[in-house]
């Protein structure tokens, strides 16, 4: 019994410890594919997605909803919110180097991820990952040995994800998409979770020289990250008021120093998808 309990301890650090053969930060040459629920979610990657388009890696977003409710302004719809918010995502993702042919969003309400039909969405997502075949899947953190909270849709898009990944490498599950779209299994390789706690983030990625891209980037959002939220008039950051333009400065200026350097962290996993919130198993190498 001793021993078992040393063997599961040891397999246990082996995997929530677990680092990439190659640091982040000299990643070359994969297909990474981002899962989120809104657009916006990415931006807690921007600087890490900058870098590493920079570095010649295919960088692919999919995003769950449009964002179509996320609002306090009284005169917005959800249409015109969805159109403002596609746009403002296309704006930002321009500003890392990847192109809008690489966004993909599945359209569903703002807010009511968590009522869809889970088989539809996850079969959409798993055509995704099998269309793509990325190396490396990234997502909000779903927990290590707990389930992390998230608001709603966050919460989610993370069981979500994690849930595509398992089916997506069984060739017996959403079988036509094998049979009728000339789709094959896949098995995503790594994971890179965003938005971990501290405790459980394992890599820290330094996004120093990426850092002025990064805050250009979520300038973009101004729907979401200035006064705009309350009253939206534009997509020109001048049409906010001077406390208005400071208080969306500061926000999205934001940054974590580590040593002097501006970093994100992430949780990294390489393992069995069953695994990826209690770390149990990982593939042989």
């Amino acid at each position: 019994m001793y021993k078992n309990i040393i063997i599961s301890l040891a397999i246990l650090l082996s995997t929530s410890f677990a680092q990439p053969d190659v640091p982040v930060e000299k990643w070359e040459g994969k297909k990474i594919l981002l899962i989120g629920a809104h657009p916006d979610d990415d931006s807690q990657s921007y600087g890490t997605l900058a870098m590493l388009r920079d570095h010649g890696n295919e960088i692919w977003v999919l995003l769950l909803t449009t964002g179509n409710v996320g609002t306090k302004d009284p005169k917005m719809t959800r249409d015109k919110l969805s159109k403002i918010r596609r746009n403002e995502e296309i704006d930002a993702l321009k500003i890392l180097g990847i192109d809008k042919s690489h966004y993909i969003n599945l359209g569903y309400t703002d807010g009511e991820l968590e009522w869809a039909d889970r088989k539809e969405v996850v079969g959409k997502i798993v055509r995704w990952i099998r269309k793509i075949r990325p190396d490396v899947l990234m997502a909000f953190d779903p927990g290590w040995g707990y389930v992390r909270w998230h608001k709603t849709d966050h919460r989610t898009a993370s069981y979500l994800a994690a849930d595509a990944s398992r089916a997506a490498e069984w060739r017996l599950i959403f079988p036509g998409q094998i049979i009728h779209e000339g789709l094959k299994e896949w098995r995503v390789p790594e994971y890179l979770f965003y938005s971990p706690l501290e405790k459980d983030a394992n890599v820290t990625v330094d996004i120093t020289k990426y850092n002025d891209q990064r805050v250009e980037a979520k300038s973009k959002h101004l729907s979401q990250f200035s006064g705009m939220w309350n009253d939206y008039r534009g997509d020109d950051p001048k049409l906010l008021s001077k406390a208005e333009r400071k208080e969306f400065n500061d926000r999205i200026s934001r940054m974590k120093k580590v040593d002097g350097k501006i970093v994100e962290n992430f949780r990294y996993y390489t393992g069995f998808p069953d695994g990826i919130g209690s770390g149990r198993g990982s593939y042989p190498k």
